[in-house]
C-alpha cells in the first residue's frame, strides 16, 4: 500500500502560504478502473449546441452574442512525444478536424486548438535512448506530427508546446493561484510508478504479473518527497456538477465509469517530481518539478493567449475560455473528467462544456502494438491512399465513441463502394452526358429543374439528418446520411435513363437535360455538405462544377440548400475525382482451382491539392 506522510508546508511557501493549514494524512490509495466493455448504445444527444450557447453567460466571456459569432474551442488532447504520431492520435485529430470544420460552416468562430506534451521523466528517457538532447528530440517529434497534420489536411488553428515560454508562465501562475486556495501541499510518498503513465499505481490496479495493465511493463518501487493536490477536498462539489451536467461527460457510459470513480472516493495526487529534472520548475522550489499532467492540461488554456500578449491567466482565459468540446481517447478519460475540473474549481476558472472519450482502435481484430509487429502508421496509410481516404474510412466505418477495428481488405471496398463509386463515379457520368449532349452547359435552374420533383425533398431530407449528426457527434452516421445522396442520385438517374431521352431528342431531351441539373445539384450539395470529412476531395467536386477554390473556401452549412446551380453554368471537362483502388493478384503459377490471393496497391493516387480539372485516372 501506497503511503504519504504530511510536512507542514509553511517550511516551504511562508510568504504564500501564512494561514495554509497543515494536514494529518491516511494512506494514498490510487485507484484505475479499466472497463472492456462489451456492446454499447448505438447512438445518443450530446446536445452540443445547447451546451455551447451558454458559455456566453461564463464570467470568462466578453462580447456581446448580437456583435459577434459564437465562439467554439475545440482541443485534441496534447499528444506525448516520447514517439512519432500512430494512428490513434491520427484518428483523434481527423475527428476533431471534420467537427472544426462543420462548426465553421455553422458560422462559429472555431478554435481548433492541438500540440504536443513535451515534459516528464519519459520523454527524458526517449531522448536520451536515441543520443538526443531533450529539447532537441522533442522538436523532432513536435514537428513529426505537424507534418502528419498537414498530410492529413488538419486545419488548426492553434498549435501548443507545452515547452513554450507564455506556457510555464500559465503554468507556473495556476500553480500559484491552487497554493494560494490552500489546495497544495507537500508530504512524502512511497508507492510503484508506471514510467509510460507517469503515475503512481496502487497494487490491486496491476496485473497478475504485476505489471501496468496498459503498458504490460513493471512498475518501480519509488519514495520522494512530492507536493499534492487535495483533490478529496472536491469529492461531493464533482459528485454535484456530474449530477447537475449529466452531458459534461460522453458518450453517457463514459459517463457512468466517471461517477464511479468519484463515488468510489476521491484521493489527493502528486503533481510534482523530485526525481524528474526534465519539467518546469515548482515555484519556489527548484529541486522539483510539475508533474506531467498538471503541467499539460493546462495547455488548453495557454494555447489560446493571442501573440505578443502578456501571458497570463487572465490574458488567455478572455481569449476563448471556457473550451466547448475537448476531445480525448477514453485511456485519458480520468484526468480530464476528474482531475481537470477540480484542479479549474481550484483555481476559480469555468469548466469546459464537453469532455468526449472516444474508443481504441484495432488491426484485423486484435490490439496493436510493435511488439506485435503490426502498427498501423497513419504516414504509410496517407501516402497509399490519400488523406481523402484514410479520413472517410475512420470516421465512417467506426461509430464514434465505440472501439473500432481496421483491416485492409475492409478499407479498400469502403472507399471504392463509397467515393470512388458511389459519389465519383456519379459525378463522372452525370458530366460525361452533359458534355456530349449539352456542352457542358446547365439548360436551366436547378430549382426550376426540381420543381415539383420528390427528388429535391429527398435530398433536403438527408441534409437536415447530416446536420443534425454533425451537431451530436454522430459522424458515422453523417456520413452515412450524405452518402445516401449519393446512393438517391444513383438510382434516380438510373431509372431516368437521361441517354435514352437524349437519343428521343424533343420535350424527352429537355427532361434529361433537366435530369442532369438535379443530379449535378445533388452532388453541389454533397461537396459542401461532406466536406468536414473529405476536405480535398468535396474541393475537387467542386471544381468539377465550375467554382473556384476561393468560392469553395466560402461555403457555409447555408449553401447545402437546394438551389444553387443557374442556368448557363458551364461545368469543367469530365475527369475522374477520386481513382479506385485496384487490387491484383501477384501469385504466379498458382492452382487455378484455388481462389486467387489478393493484394492491394493503388492504381493512380491523385495528389489531395490539385482540382479536379487536373485529377488523372
Amino acid at each position: 500500500m501506497a503511503t504519504a506522510r504530511a510536512i507542514p508546508s509553511s517550511q516551504f511557501f511562508p510568504p504564500i502560504v501564512a494561514n495554509f493549514k497543515s494536514k494529518n494524512l491516511q494512506c494514498f490509495r490510487f485507484n484505475f478502473h479499466y472497463h472492456h466493455p462489451g456492446r454499447r448504445p448505438s447512438s445518443f444527444s450530446p446536445s452540443l449546441a445547447s451546451s455551447v450557447r451558454c458559455s456566453s453567460n461564463s464570467p470568462e466571456s466578453s462580447g456581446s452574442a448580437a456583435s459577434k459569432p459564437e465562439v467554439f474551442v475545440l482541443t485534441t488532447p496534447l499528444y506525448y512525444v516520447n514517439a512519432p504520431p500512430h494512428m490513434g492520435s491520427a484518428y483523434t485529430t481527423i475527428a476533431a478536424d471534420a467537427i472544426a470544420r462543420f462548426q465553421r460552416l455553422m458560422g462559429k468562430k472555431v478554435i481548433f486548438v492541438t500540440g504536443t506534451d513535451e515534459h516528464g521523466e519519459k520523454i527524458a528517457t526517449a531522448a536520451s535512448a536515441n543520443g538526443r538532447r531533450p529539447k532537441e528530440h522533442c522538436d523532432t517529434i513536435s514537428q513529426a506530427y505537424r507534418m502528419l497534420w498537414k498530410d492529413l489536411d488538419i486545419s488548426f488553428d492553434k498549435f501548443i508546446r507545452t515547452t513554450d515560454s507564455s506556457h510555464e508562465a500559465i503554468v507556473k501562475e495556476f500553480y500559484s493561484r491552487v497554493l494560494e486556495k490552500g489546495d497544495i501541499y507537500r508530504a512524502r510518498y512511497e508507492g510503484l510508478y508506471c514510467v509510460n503513465c507517469e503515475e503512481y499505481k496502487d497494487e490491486k490496479d496491476l496485473d497478475e504479473h504485476h505489471c501496468c495493465p496498459i503498458h504490460l511493463k513493471p512498475c518501480v518501487p519509488r519514495r520522494e518527497e512530492n507536493y499534492f493536490f487535495a483533490l478529496s477536498k472536491y469529492q461531493k462539489l464533482l459528485e454535484e456538477y456530474l449530477e447537475q451536467n449529466q452531458q459534461f461527460v460522453q458518450p453517457s457510459y463514459r459517463l457512468n465509469e466517471v461517477r464511479s470513480w468519484v463515488e468510489d472516493g476521491l484521493r489527493d495526487f502528486s503533481i510534482s517530481r523530485a526525481s524528474v529534472e526534465w519539467g518546469i520548475p515548482v515555484p519556489n522550489d527548484g529541486d522539483q518539478t510539475i508533474y506531467v499532467w498538471f503541467d499539460a492540461l493546462l495547455g488548453y488554456i495557454s494555447s489560446l493567449l493571442e501573440a505578443g500578449i502578456e501571458p497570463n491567466l487572465q490574458n488567455a482565459v478572455s481569449s476563448g475560455w471556457p473550451a466547448s468540446l475537448h476531445l480525448i481517447g477514453k485511456d485519458i478519460l480520468r484526468f480530464h473528467a476528474v482531475y481537470w475540473p477540480a484542479m479549474l474549481m481550484s483555481a476559480g476558472l469555468s469548466l469546459p462544456k464537453i469532455v468526449f472519450g472516444h474508443g481504441f482502435l484495432t488491426k484485423d481484430g486484435k490490439k496493436m502494438g510493435k511488439s506485435l509487429g503490426n502498427t498501423l502508421e497513419p504516414k504509410n496509410l496517407v501516402s497509399r491512399f490519400g488523406s481523402d481516404a484514410v479520413r472517410y474510412f475512420f470516421l465512417r466505418e467506426v461509430e464514434f465513441g465505440n472501439d473500432g477495428d481496421y483491416s485492409e481488405e475492409r478499407f479498400i471496398n469502403i472507399i471504392n463502394a463509397n467515393l470512388a463509386n458511389t459519389i465519383g463515379n456519379l459525378l463522372n457520368r452525370t458530366l460525361g452526358l452533359l458534355k456530349k449532349n449539352c456542352q457542358s452547359t446547365l439548360m436551366v435552374d436547378s430549382t426550376i429543374a426540381a420543381s415539383g420533383n420528390p427528388f429535391r425533398q429527398t435530398v433536403e431530407g438527408l441534409v437536415d439528418k447530416a446536420r443534425l449528426h454533425f451537431e451530436n457527434l454522430s459522424l458515422s452516421t453523417a456520413c452515412a446520411s450524405v452518402l445516401e445522396i449519393g446512393n438517391a442520385g444513383n438510382l434516380y438517374i438510373d431509372e431516368h435513363a437521361p441517354w435514352l431521352k437524349f437519343k428521343a431528342g424533343g420535350a424527352s431531351a429537355e427532361a434529361a437535360a433537366r435530369d442532369l441539373v438535379i443530379i449535378l445539384e445533388a452532388m453541389r450539395i454533397i461537396a459542401v455538405a461532406l466536406s468536414p470529412i473529405t476536405p480535398s476531395l468535396c474541393l475537387r467536386i467542386y471544381s468539377q462544377l465550375g467554382y473556384s477554390k476561393d468560392e469553395f473556401d466560402a461555403i457555409t452549412w447555408n449553401d447545402t440548400a437546394w438551389g444553387g446551380l443557374k442556368e448557363g453554368q458551364i461545368m469543367r471537362e469530365p475527369a475522374p475525382i477520386f481513382a479506385r483502388i485496384e487490387i491484383e493478384d501477384k501469385e504466379e503459377g498458382k492452382d487455378e482451382d484455388r481462389p486467387p490471393k489478393k493484394a492491394s496497391k493503388m492504381k493512380k493516387r491523385l495528389p489531395q491539392a490539385q482540382g479536379a480539372a487536373q485529377a488523372q485516372a
